[in-house]
């Protein structure tokens, strides 16, 4: 019940930021356009539609994972490997950004940037161990009368402070 709750979580936190990045680049692209800004004689109309192309980039790529994120939460299973691909980097991105939000733009959005970032892992990591577990146990989870296989029962381990042998 946990995870899912993350998941969604996760989801509604990634639709809100990548609105709030859609926005913000809105918002640069058409500063940039009015002051006919340039660095180093760069033409102002293509750094303003460049700003506009990253911030639908990065709104698309967020929502993207939002989408993820949600399908993750509804159907209480592992995304698969082209999703677990862009949580992860999702989940690099917000580390990268976070890096760079402390002494950009300081703590409180460092503090939001890793909020996220924690929210992905824990989707992720939350996930990952029940594949685990089901790819051990044959694919049913192994919840209580399940049939366990043909996995041979794991030897007891030895009392503590006591040698383990290194070979059987």
């Amino acid at each position: 019940m946990l995870r899912r709750l993350v998941a969604g979580l996760a989801a509604i936190v990634l639709v809100v930021e990548a609105a709030a990045l859609v926005l913000v680049h809105i918002v640069l692209g058409r500063t940039t356009a009015n002051q006919s800004m340039s660095i180093a004689g760069s033409d102002p109309d293509v750094m303003s539609k460049a700003t506009y192309v990253m911030g639908a980039g990065m709104g698309a790529f967020l929502a993207l994972c939002a989408v993820l994120a949600a399908t993750t939460a509804l159907r209480d299973r592992s995304p698969g490997r082209f999703g677990r691909v862009v949580l992860i980097s999702g989940a690099v991105a917000h580390g990268v950004l976070g890096i760079l939000s402390v002494a950009l733009v300081g703590w409180a959005a460092f503090a939001t940037t890793m909020l996220i970032l924690c929210l992905l892992v824990l989707t992720l990591t939350s996930y990952g161990a029940r594949t685990a577990r089901t790819a051990r146990t044959g694919g049913n989870g192994g919840g209580e009368g399940d049939p366990v296989g043909d996995a041979p029962p794991l030897p007891p381990s030895p009392p503590f402070g006591e040698i383990k042998p290194t070979s059987p």
